[in-house]
């Protein structure tokens, strides 16, 4: 059960190991672009690839779907990046149902953990498979594994490196639970009163907004965090009050330093650079779109955008 292209290579591994995969359960297809085509998810696409039977329920309670879902005998439900499942489907196989979570679990539990572990600045984090119980991401832990986090990677690049890892460890887990040899590890036993819990929420497009009054470290693993999707954002505002919203995919942390200027405060050269003041310095950006652009590094930016040191970034009354 996924949708992403962060299953993709689970089900494949599984496929491969090889394991009888006698059913995908995905999202329903959605229409997408400008034409509103309806679009396949990866994991679709791939089991269609394979020739293996789809199922797209809008509700997984459904009783047809039930029935189906029944009907395939599986011995083991896993889901990678899919929905919440109710109790009917996730108690149905004799085996159980486990998941694969992008964290070390108990910390970052959500929709967001890989976001949210750079976006705080962890230097580690790691690859949890679980047994599905009635809460989120709570379950009994199965399989762990370390990640550390290069500085200057992002969100991107994490979930890449954590789509291949995680195939490993999912092949891993049902080896585990074929051969019997599961040392289960109840997640209470993992938190104690001096550990305090990190939350992966759902990130919305509001969330995304760029405060250059934090400290330029916080900004840069917020910035890198969020790239390349969802994607942070600024406003950049002329002298006449003229706004251009722009995306920021990439920053450096700039050794330029001047406490006279403001957070938001802009200085460019109009050429090659362009660098946006927080509370104790500056970032230089890298990689940026504005609004209707392509996504462009700083100097072809500058070469089509006319700014000055008298424009400045930061948030306007209206979203």
């Amino acid at each position: 059960m996924g949708t992403p292209d962060f299953a993709v290579p689970s089900l494949d591994i599984l496929l491969r190991a090889p394991y009888s995969v006698v059913g995908v359960v995905t999202s329903p297809d959605k229409p997408s672009g400008r034409g509103q085509k309806m679009k396949y998810s990866p994991v679709k696409e791939y089991a269609l690839e394979n020739n293996l039977p789809v199922y797209q329920p809008r509700n997984l309670k459904d009783p047809d779907f039930i029935s189906q879902l029944s009907s395939l005998k599986a011995d083991l439900f896993i889901v990678v990046a899919f929905r919440m499942l109710p109790a009917v489907v996730w108690q149905m196989p004799r085996l159980g149902t486990f998941n694969l979570h992008a964290s070390l679990l108990p910390q970052y539990r959500g929709a967001a953990p890989i976001n949210w572990a750079i976006i705080n600045g962890e230097k580690v984090t790691g690859l949890t498979t679980f047994f599905i119980d009635e809460k989120i991401d709570t379950g009994k832990i199965i399989s762990k594994e370390k990640i550390e986090i290069d500085q200057n990677e992002n969100a991107g690049d994490l979930h890449d490196q954590m789509m291949h890892k995680g195939a490993l460890l999912v092949l891993q887990t049902v080896r585990a639970i074929e051969n019997d040899s599961l040392n289960l590890v109840p997640q209470d036993s993992l938190i104690d009163q001096n550990l305090s819990l990190k939350p992966a929420p759902k990130i919305f497009k509001e969330d995304c907004e760029i405060n250059w009054n934090r400290r330029k470290d916080d900004v840069f693993n917020f910035i890198r965090g969020l790239s390349p999707y969802p994607c942070s954002f600024t406003h950049l505002i002329s002298p006449e009050q003229n706004v251009n919203i722009v995306k920021i995919y990439k920053v450096d942390i700039s050794k330029d330093h001047n406490e006279k200027e403001p957070p938001g405060s802009i200085k460019t050269d109009n050429k090659s650079f362009l660098k946006i003041r927080c509370e104790d310095g500056y970032l230089d950006l890298k990689e940026i779109q504005l609004q209707s652009k392509k996504r462009m590094n700083i100097e072809e930016f500058l070469r089509g955008f006319q700014i000055s040191n008298a424009w400045s970034a930061g948030k306007i009354s209206t979203f």
